[in-house]
């Protein structure tokens, strides 16, 4: 062979050898059902349930119909800090209706919000916070409210990303509801945030339908107007799904038990308990917010989303806690969609 020929077959075996390599990366990235996520122990963790539980013969094999999966929203599915989104929402709601309510330049919290003094709005606590979303809320039907939040979802930004609220999901989160449905699992929002506004976006960004999602909700009636049947918003709390009310949420809208639940606060620890202390095959997954350069970091001292209990639970009953640093090489999708 000449010294040209041999040339010519060393740089086609080096370009094959290099196709073949590009061939293979493609390939195990396209295998991969959870691309942003690092390849630890939560990762693992993850894939390793549903490869078993969605195995025939497997002795943790878990039928299609049973495969129930469980997520909180706020905080595990999309951002929650500095404040909830649905409270922006409200809070904004009240300078739109404001010169409706005149009384509101006087009475709190609505003082307060109109003055934009957030540490008043938020000493009020539980009861100021209830007043505002019942006041913004109400007095409409449920397509009415639905329209107006999804016309705010489609403005209002996050004052620190400055994206759209409703971009500001979890790239890895979305990652997971597509694995886990694509193995036959069927995936439910249960979040203590209002049913009516999870419906005005959860569908197009989870690719969760509005039958399953379960949340908070207030008192509605059916009333005939103009001789036409309507649901009509009415300004009093019917229920909060939230803490041990997200078992009942459960029990309710759902009528099985899950067989695999995430969260990421405290107020997910009873839906985490009734779905892992079920016996047999379980997965229970905490989001830890451990990213403040990328996100937030915090946990047992935040007012939002406070972990502490759910954390020391999950030593003793062994759920996997993502650590957001380290385990998710990304936090939310690229770019607005």
């Amino acid at each position: 062979m000449t010294k040209m020929g041999w040339l010519k077959l060393h740089f086609a075996g080096f370009w094959a050898l290099s196709l073949v390599s590009a061939w293979l990366s493609i390939a195990v990235a396209q295998t991969d059902p959870l691309p942003s996520w690092t390849d630890g122990p939560a990762k693992q963790a993850i894939i390793a349930f549903v490869t078993d539980v969605t195995r025939e013969g497997s002795q943790d094999f878990i039928p299609q119909p049973e495969r129930i999966a469980t997520f909180d929203n706020d905080g595990t599915l999309w951002i929650e800090q500095p404040i909830y989104v649905q409270f922006a929402f409200a809070l904004d709601r009240v300078k739109v209706l404001a010169p409706q309510h005149p009384e509101w330049k006087d009475k709190q919290p609505f003082k307060s919000v109109l003055e934009g003094d957030m540490a008043a709005v938020a000493a009020a606590g539980e009861h100021g916070a209830v007043e505002i979303v019942a006041a913004t809320h109400a007095g409409m039907t449920p397509a009415d409210f639905k329209q107006i939040a999804m016309e705010w979802l489609a403005t209002a930004k996050h004052p620190r990303f400055g994206r759209r609220y409703d971009t500001l999901v979890y790239q890895p989160m979305l990652e997971v509801l597509a694995y886990m449905r694509a193995n036959g699992f069927k995936t439910f929002i249960v979040s203590g945030g209002g049913i009516e506004f999870m419906r005005a976006f959860a569908p197009e960004r989870y690719g969760i339908p509005s039958e399953q999602i379960v949340g908070s909700s207030i008192v509605t009636s059916f009333e005939r107007r103009d001789g036409k049947p309507t649901l009509f918003r009415l300004p009093k709390v019917n229920f909060v799904d939230d803490g041990p009310g997200k078992p009942v949420g459960i029990n309710q809208h759902i009528g099985l038990r899950p067989v695999a639940a995430f969260g990421n606060s405290d107020g997910d620890l009873e839906m985490l308990q009734w779905t892992t202390e079920s016996g047999g095959r379980r997965l229970g997954v905490l989001v830890h917010h451990t990213d403040a350069e990328r996100e937030y970091a915090y946990d047992r001292e935040s007012k939002v989303g406070r972990l502490g209990k759910a954390l020391d639970a999950a030593a003793l009953d062994r759920w996997t806690v993502v650590d957001m640093k380290r385990d998710w090489k990304v936090i939310f999708p690229p770019e607005a969609r």
